[in-house]
């Protein structure tokens, strides 16, 4: 498990704190959602704006910054719930191991969000082969997203 972290700049914050305030009242920009995950020490629910990745029939969530406070969260909750506007998915969570399906989120997720998140990435993109995927993987967490109700 990765301790790798790419802190957001005092620019972004503000950044953030608008784009999940715009996903909670319905506008979804380029497919983000407010992740909701309570958190390991506080007990309370914590909100950050993410990109969940619809892939082959599932949704992932992929940690561009590498082991967030989001990320420790989830693994501590198991879930959470995503919300746009007035829908809510509460959802359980399980983090992929190194493999092939990680490998081929991570590649969905670069094609889709490449051009917002490829300076967390090390220059690898989209395109990239398999072994410079293989290679950036264990910095970034993915967790695969299955609702409570299915």
């Amino acid at each position: 498990m990765s301790q790798h972290y790419i802190r957001p700049s005092r620019f972004e914050t503000p950044v953030h704190a608008t784009v999940a305030w715009l996903a909670r009242r319905g506008l979804s920009l380029f497919g983000t959602a407010e992740l909701s995950v309570v958190g390991r020490s506080s007990g309370e629910w914590r909100r950050v704006p993410v990109n969940p990745l619809p892939l082959d029939g599932e949704r992932y969530l992929v940690s561009a910054r590498g082991t967030t406070q989001w990320v420790r969260n989830m693994r501590a909750a198991g879930g959470g719930r995503l919300r746009v506007g007035r829908r809510t998915q509460t959802f359980t969570a399980t983090e992929l191991p190194e493999g092939a399906e990680k490998t081929e989120a991570l590649r969905a997720y670069l094609v889709r969000w490449g051009w917002e998140v490829s300076q967390f990435f090390d220059g690898v993109t989209g395109k990239s082969s398999d072994e410079e995927l293989a290679r950036i993987s264990p910095l970034h967490p993915v967790f695969r997203v299955t609702a409570a109700d299915a």
